[in-house]
């Protein structure tokens, strides 16, 4: 036997799939309790009983008559990838309706194991799944697997030897006898132009449907002559069945029907506490209350939570940064070059890692226990009609929550966005979210301003917080509605979402997720920049121009401008530097005033409110502050992304200039109206 065998790995969004492909490879593929969490083939190897297997994990896709990127993907795999065999895995609580896609691979090849995981989940529902009834009506090997639990994972691949070393079986046959045989016949006739795929049969099939995704698949491989279409639409004609793709549909789902008849029981009442939760969740009242209840709780952990880690931080990078001063003065080194190295890249590196590190780590383990316990497709949902108004896609709610963390996650979460046009609206409307790094510049404003300090000031600022929070969802949905009337024009687009069961979060796996993947992941990339940000900056504020540095020049060409807003040219040039991590915004501008050459500790905002006010600062001055720190250009990381996403300098441009827009005319009404007032 070939020692590096290929097998896919398919299945029905959420159902385990990727943690099926974890637990047999080793690796640590991204999982989570909602639909399309998986956009591009992942690949791994496993070894049993001396032999290695190349496992493929294809996207989830409900269908191999494919609708979405997703099921492209899937299409392209499973049909023309080469795989040997494929696992097909399925919920156990809900089989009926991932049998659908059983069925279809079943068509494409005998060599299928079907996998039923989540069966602990359905034992607690009281649903049962007889494994030896399901294995003889599909006549294909089945295992049963708990993946979470790492139960019956071996069992699959014990399947997969089976199916490799025996001979196939015939399939069953679903469909009219009229429509099998035209298949069969036209398999036949066609075979020569189709030895890029494992089944003949199949492409027939869908070749008499005219399905235009698998005809585009094929003819990248291998395109049809004219004899072979015209075989092709003499098949459709003799075949007179204008409603095939219907009957295919409908024959497939009879199957699966007829299937779990047999093989599965379940109890009248599955489901009904889900559905009792939902109808609060979901409501129309109920749901908006408790999004906008859980946001302010969300909000309310991570600023109580952050404010002293961020000082034993800020205490411990100062102690360090003394005794790396002392080695570089015991080897010799000059003073400027002491400077540059402590004040510029060390100073900038350790403000933001201070700042930024706090917030996202508890920001993130929380917004991972919601993914997790399975309610982030319920915010998609009850934001999905609202997003229909505005022209855009519901899945833009999932890509907009994931901007809350990070805006360059939520743009590379567009990709679950199956239309283009839908896709690009979420990319360039996703930074009017604020990400984690704007969160310390508005709660210090809301803090030294607004709220003050104990119990009861961080729960208005939490309130202000989400205030501010809605005002930037709102200028979102706004925004994506002008774009989808005005440069990005085009018809709406449907999807499938499903809304998965609620689950018990693994806290072992939701902290190693939020930490390893998201918060280093996130606060490596901002480290990546502030380091060489602090060097540009210590220049600018030491290399003499005119009567000042090139910092102040800055600042006096950006002044008109700054008090047009109600701000003025230090907070601009805070801004404009602070481009690589919106972390060292507010410490910029303290280094403005102070001219200190370095940037400032904003851990004592006691001190921060006084250089403030003594620089003219009012209440409106730090109103536009929040404001412009809301709807401003995303950081390089995100830029970076953006180009890297839709491959256009154009569109990057103005992802950055729609938010700054929005931002100047806000800042600009609210100055006008506290001068009129």
């Amino acid at each position: 036997m070939d020692e590096r065998r290929v097998i896919a790995l398919a299945g029905n969004p959420n159902v385990g799939k990727s943690t099926v492909f974890n637990a047999l490879t080793g690796l640590h593929q991204h999982t989570g309790n909602w639909p399309g969490k998986t956009v591009a083939s992942a690949r791994g190897t496993c070894r049993h009983n001396g032999r290695q297997y190349t496992l493929v994990d294809v996207p989830g896709a409900y269908s191999l008559w494919a609708q979405s990127a997703e099921e492209e993907v899937a299409l392209e795999a499973v049909c023309f990838g080469g795989a040997e065999a494929v696992i097909v895995v399925c919920d156990g609580t809900c089989l009926e309706r991932n049998l659908n896609l059983v069925y279809q691979v079943m068509e494409i090849t005998p060599r299928v194991v079907v996998a039923v995981n989540m069966l602990d989940e359905a034992r607690k529902k009281g649903v049962r799944v007889d494994l030896k009834a399901l294995e003889k009506q599909l006549g294909v090997p089945v295992a049963g697997v708990c993946a979470r639990a790492g139960k019956g994972v071996g069992e699959i691949l014990e399947k997969v030897e089976q199916v490799l070393q025996k001979t196939p079986v015939p399939r069953r046959a679903v469909y009219l006898e009229a429509v099998e045989k035209a298949a069969q016949s036209l398999a036949a006739d066609i075979a020569p132009w189709l030895d890029c795929l494992t089944d003949a049969r199949f492409a027939a099939l869908r070749l008499l449907e005219n399905d235009p995704c698998f005809l585009r698949e094929l003819e990248k491989r291998k395109p049809l002559s004219e004899e072979c279409r015209a075989q092709i639409e003499k098949a459709r004609e003799a075949l007179a069945l204008p409603d095939l793709s219907d009957h295919l549909v409908a024959a497939v789902y009879r199957a699966a029907e007829d299937c779990c008849r047999a093989a599965v029981t379940r109890p009248e009442d599955t489901g009904n506490r889900q559905w009792k939760i939902d109808r609060v969740l979901t409501g129309r009242v109920t749901g908006a209350a408790a999004m906008l209840g859980l946001l302010c709780l969300v909000f309310f952990l991570t600023l109580k939570g952050a404010n002293a880690p961020s000082r034993w931080l800020g205490a411990g990078f100062a102690w360090l940064g003394e005794k790396l001063e002392g080695g570089l003065n015991a080897l010799g080194a000059p003073p400027f070059l002491r400077s540059l190295l402590l004040d510029g890249v060390y100073g900038t590196l350790s403000q933001v890692i201070s700042v930024m590190l706090p917030p996202m780590a508890i920001f993130f383990p929380l917004f991972t226990l919601l993914e997790d316990l399975g309610y982030l497709p319920r915010i998609a949902f009850r934001l999905d009609g609202i997003f229909e108004k505005c022209r855009a896609c519901g899945k833009q709610a999932l890509t907009m929550c994931m901007g809350f963390g990070c805006n360059a996650v939520g743009v590379m979460g567009c990709r679950i966005i199956d239309s283009p046009r839908e896709r690009l609206i979420a990319v360039l409307t996703n930074a009017f979210v604020p990400c984690n790094g704007r969160f310390p510049t508005l709660i210090a404003m809301m803090t030294i301003f607004f709220a003050g300090g104990g119990l009861g000031g961080t729960a208005l600022s939490a309130g202000m917080l989400t205030g501010l929070i809605l005002l930037s969802v709102g200028v979102t949905l706004g925004m994506s509605y002008l774009l989808s009337v005005t440069v990005l024009r085009g018809v709406p687009s449907s999807y499938t979402l499903e809304l998965p069961p609620y689950r018990a979060p693994q806290a072992g796996k939701v902290i190693v997720r939020s930490v390893l993947d998201r918060t280093l992941f996130v606060l490596g990339r901002a480290a990546a920049v502030a380091a060489p940000a602090g060097l540009v900056i210590f220049l600018l504020s030491h290399i003499p121009a005119g009567e000042g540095t090139l910092l102040t020049a800055l600042v006096r060409l950006l002044s008109p401008l700054g008090r047009l807003m109600g701000l003025d040219g230090a907070i601009l040039a805070g801004f404009l530097l602070g481009f690589p991590a919106n972390e060292i915004v507010l410490p910029m501008i303290l280094m403005i005033y102070t001219a200190g050459g370095t940037l400032a500790d904003v851990s004592n905002l006691s001190a921060v409110g006084e250089i403030l006010r003594a620089n003219g600062w009012t209440a409106v001055t730090a109103l536009n502050l929040m404001l412009f720190s809301l709807f401003h250009f995303p950081c390089s990381t995100t830029c970076i992304t953006i180009y890297r996403e839709t491959g256009s300098a154009k569109w990057t441009a103005m992802a950055a200039l729609l938010p700054t827009l929005v931002g100047m005319l806000l800042c600009m009404v609210v100055h006008g109206i506290a001068l009129i007032l």
